[in-house]
């Protein structure tokens, strides 16, 4: 059989959150009873790479992703290149992110303690590290997640420069844009390029026409589901900490945007992620 009959498939998770700790094992373990078969764990730090690799060695369901997120790049070294590297030959570890640029500075930004990175230098910074771990996902053969806010133009320049479409090879795209937030003309960009579109809780929100637009305008076989949890969880939930199971509610928005039944779409978007991601779809 190649596809699980309603099994969901979240592309982009962060079980090793804090906000985990107290159920994180309850949680995982009936994520099969939910509808959810399969799950991908995204790091975003050096020691969140650590906790990923943990993770993937105690559920055999939950597969992973090592890089360091636009955010966390100050400090990075030789030796934290080298340590991806080697995390990236585990099996079980299938792809590499999240990375990117981030530069968003909204209200409240100047408290957090990853604002100096929206400087000009620490966007030079964002920058430097962002093509160097493109350059380690070409090496290792690995699909990339990317992440972008409020910085199109330069994500999509760094990733022809570093010719980021190579990492697609043999009908396997060459990875995802996380948390798509962007217009339909930037989505045609980055397909054009061999990179699949993730969508997730924000698709449910009211004044998400963008996105929905774009939902409706990217082919079905270029979509894959991701939760970002424990953040952005769909209504009614917003505001509330995300995970896989609440992914239904995305099924149903996206089932009405494109006119669709829901088993349709689990079954597409299973398809999408396990190309994604190099695996098995049994």
């Amino acid at each position: 059989m190649k596809y699980m009959d309603s099994m969901i498939f979240d592309t982009h998770a962060h079980y090793d959150d804090p906000r985990f700790d107290e159920d994180r094992e309850t949680l995982l373990a009936g994520m099969a009873e939910a509808g959810v078969s399969r799950i991908v764990n995204i790091s975003a730090s050096i020691p969140e790479c650590r906790a990923t690799l943990e993770l993937t060695r105690r559920y055999p369901f939950l597969y992973g992703a090592v890089g360091v997120h636009p955010d966390e790049v100050a400090g990075l070294s030789e030796s934290d290149l080298d340590t991806l590297r080697q995390m990236l030959a585990v099996p079980k570890i299938v792809a590499v992110g999240e990375i990117g640029l981030d530069y968003f500075e909204g209200p409240g930004t100047e408290s957090d303690p990853a604002y100096a990175g929206r400087a000009e230098e620490g966007r030079a910074l964002q920058k430097e590290w962002f093509a160097r771990q493109l350059r380690l996902a070409e090496e290792c053969r690995k699909p990339v997640l990317i992440h972008s806010r409020d910085a199109a133009q330069d994500t999509y320049q760094i990733m022809k420069a570093e010719h980021a479409e190579m990492l697609a090879e043999s009908g396997f795209p060459a990875g995802v844009i996380h948390c798509f937030s962007y217009s339909c003309e930037m989505a045609k960009l980055w397909l054009d390029m061999g990179f699949d579109i993730g969508i997730g809780g924000v698709l449910t929100f009211a004044k998400a026409k963008k996105l929905k637009d774009v939902a409706a305008y990217v082919p079905m076989e270029r979509i894959v589901l991701e939760t970002d949890c424990p953040y952005l969880a769909p209504v009614p939930f917003r505001g509330r900490r995300n995970d896989s199971t609440l992914l239904s509610y995305v099924v149903k928005a996206l089932s009405e945007i494109r006119g669709i039944s829901e088993e349709e779409v689990r079954r597409i978007t299973w398809e999408n992620a396990c190309r994604l991601y190099r695996l098995p779809e049994a």
